[in-house]
């Protein structure tokens, strides 16, 4: 094992918290790991981590080693790429947590050209709107949509994500059509479970915030459940444009308050702060946000 592969192995050491969780996920035996780690430090005369039963922390040289580390495999990843008789190729793996709705409807197809593009990447996807935390289980990219309030991740916007209020036709000709917070009130909501519980906040023409309490009808974790209740008439829904985009379009479910704006938000790439970022990341971001651009389709 060349020098390459034991800085690797001790970034994923230093990475994931420890030598077990480092051994699962490069596919290696614990004691394997623990070896390596022996021999790095015998090698350079130093002790780069303490550890313990229950914890392990980097030692002033480890973190120096560390960094350095990283900035090198940065640099080979570089290198391979410059020189490589295809330039931008990728391979190896590349393991990615996305959200359902967005991943399925608007993700794949970039995905799709992404993979096209680099044929040797092998990709490996979870589709989920639960919270994955990506040291832990070995991710390499998250894309989530929303506010980030984790500051021991990295994000990069690649797309804007706006929301709005929307009922079905028939809906609001038998209960009409608020074009006042007052008149809001009154409307069952359908809403995503995530949201806060204070209500609705909208901005008018004038730029006054109001924050509207509204019934919740229906709460869910899936905003494509949510949709399909809206356009069978249960209420007025509160979703991002991305899931109700085609029905807008159509007329199969139509803007309620239109004069007002509601929150923005952005999908963001995230990745843990402080580590060695692969080549093949970046060039996936980098990939998703010209995909997207300043304004998709679906905010269109």
């Amino acid at each position: 094992m060349g020098q390459l592969e034991n800085m690797q192995i001790f970034i994923k050491v230093v990475e994931t918290g420890g030598i077990t969780k480092a051994a699962e996920q490069l596919n290696l035996a614990k004691s394997a790991v623990s070896k390596r780690l022996s021999e790095i430090e015998k090698q350079l005369s130093v002790k780069l981590i303490n550890r313990t039963t229950r914890k392990s922390s980097l030692t002033e040289a480890g973190n120096a080693y560390y960094q350095k580390c990283k900035l090198i495999l940065e640099e080979v990843d570089d290198l391979n790429c410059q020189i490589s008789s295809v330039q931008q190729s990728l391979n190896g793996a590349l393991k990615l947590a996305v959200p359902l709705s967005f991943g399925v409807v608007h993700l794949v197809k970039a995905l799709e050209l992404f993979a096209k593009q680099h044929p040797s990447l092998q990709m490996d996807l979870d589709f989920s709107d639960r919270y994955i935390d990506l040291v832990e289980e070995g991710f390499d990219l998250a894309i989530r949509i929303g506010t980030l309030a984790d500051s021991s991740m990295h994000a990069r916007a690649i797309a804007p994500i706006s929301h709005i209020l929307c009922a079905s036709p028939d809906y609001l000709a038998l209960n009409g059509s608020p074009s006042t917070p007052e008149q809001l009130k009154s409307h069952p909501l359908l809403r995503y479970s995530r949201m806060p519980l204070a209500g609705i906040e909208l901005i008018n023409k004038e730029n006054k915030k109001f924050t509207v309490p509204m019934e919740s009808h229906c709460i869910a974790n899936n905003g494509d459940f949510l949709k399909a209740m809206a356009v069978s008439g249960h209420g007025i829904a509160f979703l991002p444009r991305f899931i109700v985009w085609q029905e807008l379009a159509s007329g199969t479910l139509q803007s309620v308050m239109p004069d007002h704006q509601l929150a923005q938000m952005n999908a963001y790439a995230v990745y843990p702060q402080n580590r060695y970022l692969p080549k093949k990341v970046r060039m996936l971001i980098d990939f998703l946000s010209e995909h997207f651009g300043e304004t998709p389709y679906w905010e269109k």
